[in-house]
């Protein structure tokens, strides 16, 4: 591999494993217009209808994903031991319409690194689409050199919903890589370790807050379980995501 393509192709690598851009597969000509829930499928069944593997870089293992019981209700458990990648579904919603964005997790441990004051063991990221001739320069130059190693688009723009382990709850963490991923720490610390969280988020009131504009349709929906910077195993589950008016 010679000198340029070494250097874009680790640019590529680390950019994916550091934001979790929501790239993976080819996206359909149309998306959803609901999420397809978790809870409706039975343990040990293929992941639901719509979600798919979310490969983040060639260059690791992926995590695993499985449906399971807890407590009555189907949820995907998620392990990762030195490996990324998610799960996704590509999506066509209005947040203007449905800005709440509602999920529950459960995290059993937090492994924080030198690499990242944030390294979470979950993520939920929602991908926005836009005009991409807006972007910076150095933004499409990041584009464009991602897109010419992993022939994937990166969104317009992105919001990475993380469980952090320094960041105060509601911080925004800038990503170092492109400023149109912002990661927002939605829980904090130790204390609620090992028990379900419920969390609510209004996309738009985050995409202003985070962006300064309103923001365009959502694309796609992921969610991210992954150790890079770790051989220790990690676990953690996920329940049903779903987008509501609140009305």
């Amino acid at each position: 591999m010679n000198p340029p393509y070494r250097m874009l192709a680790a640019l590529a690598a680390s950019s994916a494993l550091a934001t979790g851009c929501a790239t993976g597969p080819d996206r359909p000509a149309g998306g959803a217009s609901e999420v397809t829930p978790f809870s409706a499928s039975a343990p040990g069944q293929a992941l639901p209808h719509g979600w798919r593997g979310w490969t983040l870089s060639r260059f690791k293992a992926p995590s695993r994903y499985a449906l399971v019981d807890s407590e009555g209700v189907t949820v995907v458990k998620a392990t990762a031991r030195g490996t990324a990648s998610g799960i996704i579904q590509y999506l066509d919603i209005d947040p203007r319409d449905e800005p709440l964005l509602t999920w529950r997790w459960k995290v059993m441990d937090l492994m924080p690194s030198t690499g990242s004051d944030d390294d979470s063991p979950v993520r939920v990221v929602v991908s926005f689409s836009g005009d991409l001739d807006k972007l910076s320069l150095d933004d499409r130059i990041f584009y464009d050199n991602f897109r010419l190693v992993s022939g994937q688009q990166l969104p317009y723009a992105a919001l990475m919903y993380v469980w952090g382990s320094r960041t105060p709850r509601d911080g925004i963490v800038p990503n170092r890589h492109t400023s149109r991923i912002k990661i927002i720490v939605v829980e904090t610390g130790r204390e609620r370790l090992g028990a379900w969280q419920t969390v609510t988020r209004n996309v738009v009131e985050d995409f202003r807050r985070a962006f300064g504009e309103d923001p365009g349709p959502v694309v796609s929906l992921g969610i991210m379980t992954e150790t890079d910077q770790s051989e220790r195993e990690l676990e953690a589950y996920y329940g049903d995501l779903g987008f509501g008016s609140g009305r």
